[in-house]
């Protein structure tokens, strides 16, 4: 039905009211209509927080008979709060429209037919393809044990991300860069290298003026040569190191000064990039972005982790010796060339933003 559309569309609009703070939770929206009229809305705001369903359920005074369009399928166990689907059954809700089937294994359908089994008429699937793009991050995290990886990188108009010497403030405008901040407001953690704090000393938070969950900054330091001294170690929230290191003394200065250690397996004596997205979806983490050199974008390439890259491209030119975005060894001829495909394309100020994904043909 058409009107089932629209319904699910404003459930989609409330469910992108969680984007930047329902961490490690899926974001979902949900409408309670009847007689053809909005009774109730409600989202997921925060973890430990009601559920959209529950938040929507507490504007009426009466729902018997009414229809729930949720964006992700209502949850049938118990977690921080009650199922989902015991309240809507409890209120006397007729009919279920659920966008999706949630991916994770706790749920996984038992939501939809507990609701069945209590006499609910049920439909899944509307505006799916929406639902899924708004939660892809928990549904790869449910479904394939790792975050989904999206690079932020930014280059000149000669794709050189920084002079030969290093220097690299500022390619891009300011509102590139406050585009940037949104960017990390919604992502579970950053992920950088070593080296790029070494050169750079970054901060790796959401600098935004709305409620956000700061994203938890998450180090790869093979050798363990973090310094207990940078911004960081002076930053509330959570700092993970990952390393391959065994040196005791170290570790125990560097979790002092209030970092997070962990030991990882290496893979040719550098970490191992699997082992790390691994780890990060235990640490129930949806979505990373990666701010980092050469690198490390250009070894998330090779690995094909890297789920999507926003580039943001400056109407510059600083010259063949500046530092390219991607080293990659292995591409020395065209038939090794990496890919990618163009999903958007934006102005940001003076600058472009460009929103690729790697092609099937690079391994996937």
């Amino acid at each position: 039905m058409s009107s089932d559309a629209f319904y699910m569309a404003r459930a989609l609009q409330l469910a992108n009211n969680g984007r930047y703070t329902t961490d490690p939770n899926p974001r979902v929206g949900c409408v309670l209509v009847r007689d053809d009229a909005i009774i109730g809305e409600g989202w997921h705001a925060r973890s430990g927080l009601g559920h959209a369903e529950v938040e929507a359920l507490k504007t009426v005074p009466d729902a018997k008979g009414a229809t729930a369009y949720v964006t992700l399928e209502p949850c049938s166990h118990h977690g921080k709060t009650p199922p989902c689907c015991d309240a809507l059954i409890a209120a006397g809700v007729s009919r279920v429209v659920a966008a999706m089937q949630d991916p994770n294994p706790l749920v996984s359908g038992r939501g939809l037919d507990k609701l069945r089994a209590a006499g609910c008429d049920v439909v899944v699937g509307i505006l799916e393809a929406d639902a899924r793009l708004l939660n892809r991050g928990f549904i790869k995290r449910m479904t394939e044990n790792r975050p989904f990886v999206r690079s932020k990188l930014a280059m000149s108009l000669d794709g050189r991300t920084a002079m030969a010497s290093g220097e690299s403030q500022w390619i891009t405008s300011v509102c590139a860069r406050a585009d940037v901040q949104r960017l990390r407001a919604e992502s579970s953690a950053i992920l950088t290298g070593i080296n790029t704090v070494l050169a750079d000393d970054p901060a790796l938070t959401a600098r935004v003026d709305f409620d956000v969950v700061q994203p938890v900054r998450v180090v790869l330091d093979t050798q363990l040569q973090m310094s207990s001294h940078v911004q960081m170690a002076k930053l509330p929230g959570r700092t993970l190191i990952l390393t391959c290191s065994d040196n005791e003394p170290k570790q125990q200065a560097l979790q002092q000064a209030g970092f997070e250690i962990y030991r990882l397996p290496d893979k040719n004596g550098r970490l191992d990039l699997h082992e790390v997205l691994r780890f990060l979806a235990e640490q129930k983490i949806n979505e990373v972005l990666v701010e980092a050199g050469a690198v490390l974008n250009g070894a998330l390439l090779t690995a094909n982790l890297l789920d999507e890259l926003v580039v943001y491209m400056a109407p510059s030119v600083l010259g063949d010796q500046g530092r390219g975005l991607f080293h990659l060894p292995g591409v020395t001829a065209m038939a090794d060339k990496k890919d990618l495909k163009l999903l958007d394309v934006r102005q940001v100020g003076g600058d472009l933003r460009l929103t690729l994904e790697p092609q099937a043909g690079n391994g996937y």
